[in-house]
């Protein structure tokens, strides 16, 4: 039959070190090291979190891109058949591209809108509007550097509209 005992097998002095805190060994860094491993872990959370948040902003802008397109071409049709005389109406949706780009934080210059009718004469009762805004997004705080024009996607969305009878 085993013996148990109550008595833990190594002595006095090893059971009063590890009340203090050291291991076993009697181990204690006592060349500048504690703490060390911290230090290491926020600087490599920190250097690998970075691309991953850079990521993430990208995508919202390439995300605010894909809606601020979807938004200006509706709004540059519905624009262009409600005008009564052609040069007004091409006026008017490019306007409307310029407002809709500034409305999620676009330049002007990004944004490129393509008009095309159906028949020969664009304002006659009937024809089918097709708007196509086409935005090159840019890369998230690289566009603020000067000489810099990298873009992270092109982006576009069309729509189309009837001409109505009544204006």
């Amino acid at each position: 039959m085993p013996r148990f005992s109550l008595n833990p097998p190594w002595p006095a002095q090893k059971r009063h070190r590890l009340r203090e805190g050291r291991s076993s060994s009697g181990f204690r860094p006592e060349n500048g090291e504690a703490g060390s491993a911290l230090v290491e872990f926020v600087f490599l959370a920190v250097l690998l979190m970075i691309p991953v948040v850079y990521l993430v902003i990208t995508v919202g802008q390439l995300q605010a891109g894909a809606y601020a397109v979807a938004g200006a071409a509706d709004q540059a049709a519905k624009v262009y058949v409600a005008a009564a005389e052609p040069a007004a109406a091409r006026a008017a949706a490019e306007e409307a591209v310029v407002l809709a780009m500034a409305d999620y934080g676009f330049n002007r210059g990004d944004a490129r809108l393509d008009l095309r009718c159906d028949r020969g004469e664009c304002a006659s009762p009937g024809s089918l509007i097709t708007a196509t805004v086409s935005l090159a997004v840019p890369l998230p705080l690289v566009s603020s550097l000067p000489g810099v024009a990298l873009t992270a996607a092109t982006v576009d969305a069309s729509t189309s509209q009837v001409v109505g009878r009544f204006r």
